[in-house]
């Protein structure tokens, strides 16, 4: 036994992908072999779902030879002595990196290349997701070897849970010391859902096969650059099983130019902006009616001309506007909501993630919160500010906890009642407000247009700024107005604008409390927001 080391297994995974069961098929398959095995695991609080993080150790040499002897197993790793590495998704990967598990001369990093992202990226009032071609970059320098493959879109195509894709993956790298067929017969024991789980195990195995085939088996970054103006935005920034499970996507080819009039105008636009601008059309179409693309159509129009005058042929400015004006147009508010809660589309695509079939019962409930905020966007301008003086002086601007059961005819029925306000939204207060603030946007971008196309181009882009609803609007509104003030009150300075303007856009996507970006803009700071605690009392036991 001198010179056998155990074979040391770190899995990281996330709740609900199947890291236990993971651990049971490493498990059974050492004892099938008549390995001594031993396994522990520690919960993770509340990362995205829950990650755990699972440790195994395998003696890989049969009971029968050790002569009585036991060996012993270790319940902890330890940093640079992992035999392998298995991560279900990449951060995970790039986690057990940062810890120092994986090292050159002993780690076989094994793991998806595939992204659930965090509470802290999806918060970001910009883009905040990690850079995740550094996790690439580190894995192939302090790994032995790493294998990154996207598996959550094999184990959708096959119907089955990640973990199955890793632990093929698994034993296609040579990391474990059992043969492939010692695993199947470890999937086979359990007895469920063995089909779907040994075709995903299959698929992980030959991916790996493939790839080292083809000398290829770290993944490409899988996370592309912020995407430029006029590039067309995926449907969803992470392939989801929900639609692998569906086939080819349904999502319309929203590039081409809409039927009518409307199709028309897009295609007399220039090249560069018709994409873009089909997009834009289909978007506020989809939110609003046919009078609403015509205004966009308008705004982004009106921009294009002045743009042209002033000599501009790459047209940054109008794409950036065309962009960014779209998106500002179909804001969020309840009518939105309740219509793409009550889409066809989007039930069917529930019931696919929870596996229901078609003739099966489905309970469905939403949760939701509405405010103050959220009662006044529907009403006209000033019965909402009567509200918002009776209301908001006592303190009423939490919101309600509702659990609203959609699968009920009322439950439903409510919301669909919500969704037919969408004729009423243009003479809201939410309505008035949003599109007073675009006005003036669109008049400054203009007018900057004729003197500094550097400077248009930073303020087209502040359209970002604006996204939301609640609080997170109300300070999208705040951060424009002050840049907007600012350009007026700098019409001519000695600090070049468009670097003032993008360091003030800069400063309002970092700081939530502004506190950056009245700095940036030389305003005294604003004052620190009182964030109330509440104390509820513990419920009797029993």
């Amino acid at each position: 036994m001198n010179g056998i080391r155990p074979v040391s297994i770190l899995i990281a995974a996330l709740g609900g992908e199947g890291g236990g069961v993971l651990a049971d098929w490493i498990i059974a398959a050492a004892t099938a072999q008549g390995f001594p095995v031993q396994s522990a695991s520690v919960p993770g609080v509340a990362q995205r779902t829950g990650a755990t993080n699972y440790y195994l150790e395998v003696l890989p040499v049969a009971r029968a030879a050790l002569g009585g002897r036991e060996p012993v197993l270790s319940l902890v790793p330890f940093p640079g002595d992992v035999t392998l590495v298995a991560a279900t998704e990449l951060v995970e990967a790039g986690r057990m990196l940062q810890a120092g598990y994986v090292s050159p001369e002993r780690t076989l990093l094994v793991g998806s290349a595939h992204r659930e992202y965090a509470v802290s990226e999806k918060a970001a009032m910009a883009d905040g997701r990690y850079r995740t071609e550094r996790i690439v970059a580190s894995a192939r320098a302090l790994a032995r070897e790493a294998i990154l493959f996207d598996m959550a879109v094999l184990a959708a195509r096959h119907r089955t849970v990640i973990n199955t894709v890793l632990f093929g993956a698994m034993a296609g790298s040579g990391g474990l010391p059992f043969s492939r067929a010692v695993c199947e017969d470890a999937i086979r024991a359990t007895g469920k859902a063995v089909a779907a789980s040994l075709a995903g195990f299959a698929a992980g195995f030959d991916a790996v096969s493939a790839a080292r085939a083809r000398n290829d088996v770290a993944a490409e970054s899988p996370i592309e650059p912020p995407p430029q103006p006029g590039a067309r935005l995926p449907h969803t920034a992470v392939p989801m099983a929900a639609d692998a499970l569906a086939g080819p996507s349904a999502e319309p080819a929203a590039d081409e130019p809409p039927p009518g009039p409307r199709g028309a105008r897009v295609a007399g636009l220039p090249p560069a902006l018709r994409a873009i601008a089909a997009q834009g059309v289909a978007q506020v179409l989809d939110y609003q009616d046919l009078d609403y693309a015509d205004r966009y159509l308008d705004r982004v129009e009106s921009v294009l001309g002045t743009e042209q005058a002033h000599g501009e042929p790459d047209l940054p400015v109008t794409l950036a506007v065309a962009r960014w004006l779209a998106l500002w147009m179909s804001y969020e508010d309840v009518i939105r909501v309740a219509d793409l809660k009550t889409r066809r589309d989007r039930l069917a695509r529930v019931r696919r993630e929870a596996g229901a079939a078609d003739d099966e019962p489905m309970h469905l409930t939403e949760f939701l919160k509405p405010g103050l905020d959220e009662l006044c966007s529907v009403l006209p301008g000033a019965l909402a500010r009567r509200v918002r003086r009776r209301w908001g002086a006592r303190g009423g601007q939490g919101g309600v906890p509702l659990h609203l059961r959609t699968s009920t005819v009322s439950g439903f029925a409510l919301l669909c009642v919500l969704r037919g306000l969408r004729r009423w939204r243009p003479r809201t207060e939410r309505y008035a407000r949003e599109h007073a603030l675009m006005t003036r946007w669109l008049d400054a971008v203009r007018g900057l247009l004729a003197r500094d196309a550097a400077a248009a181009l930073e303020l087209a882009r502040c359209g970002n700024l604006v996204k939301g609803y609640g609080e997170t609007s109300e300070r999208g509104h705040r951060n424009l107005t002050a840049i907007l003030d600012d350009v007026a009150a700098r019409a001519e300075g000695s600090e070049p604008l468009a670097a003032r303007i993008a360091r003030a856009r800069d400063a309002a996507l970092a700081d939530p409390q502004g506190q950056t970006l009245a700095r940036a803009l030389d305003l005294p700071p604003p004052a620190l927001v009182e964030q109330p605690l509440r104390f509820v009392r513990r419920p009797a036991p029993g």
